[in-house]
């Protein structure tokens, strides 16, 4: 093995690690916010991937769109929000983690069990370099504008939504359920630093 194969290979196995890690702490972990920052984590393991497979534009855009736009608007979701409920017992929640884990260990195995038998194309073709770009525009364009044009509506959608749910504390009662909300997040009257005198 050469020096660049081999330095191919610690980077994949590196960046796979850190991948699979962090999306089982993004599951696992209690703490919301901690999921969200680990889910930034992915997110920038697989631009790494992509810019092992000379997919440059892809890689960056999963920089520009995933972690960038995506990512932060999933924390400011988070940190708007802040909602403070007591968790009530789940009944059945030891059945509900097998069934779940049976689910997600079939998926992993007919993934494995994939990878396994497919006759993968070694080498895989030529790298086109700068007319990726190009041909990702027109494909993007032309044969997936629909797609492109949903995904667009849908992250308005979550950002109205984290809007919605992070005005609805300021309000005198629930919008939805009719019940008092709580007035814990509006700002109190408070003294001005400088003159001393208080605020209407």
């Amino acid at each position: 093995m050469t020096i660049a194969s081999t330095t191919q290979l610690i980077c994949f196995v590196a960046l796979s690690a850190t991948l699979v890690l962090g999306a089982l702490g993004v599951v696992l972990l209690p703490n919301i916010v901690y999921s969200a920052f680990l889910l930034a984590g992915v997110f920038l393991s697989v631009a790494g991937l992509y810019l092992l497979l000379n997919a440059s534009f892809v890689a960056a855009a999963q920089v520009l769109v995933y972690v960038g736009a995506v990512n932060v608007l999933i924390l400011f979701a988070i940190m708007l929000v802040n909602k403070k409920e007591d968790l009530a017992d789940i009944p059945g929640l030891a059945l509900r983690r097998v069934l779940s884990g049976a689910v997600c260990g079939g998926l992993f195995l007919l993934l494995v069990r994939v990878a396994i038998t497919t006759p993968w194309a070694l080498p895989g073709p030529a790298s086109i370099g700068d007319g990726a770009t190009i041909r990702i525009g027109e494909h993007l364009f032309s044969d997936y504008l629909l797609p492109f044009e949903l995904a667009s509506v849908l992250l308005l959608m979550a950002m109205i939504g984290a809007i919605v749910l992070a005005r609805r504390d300021v309000y005198s009662s629930d919008v939805i359920t009719g019940e008092p909300a709580d007035q814990g997040l509006i700002e109190k009257a408070r003294t001005p630093l400088l003159t001393g005198k208080p605020s209407p």
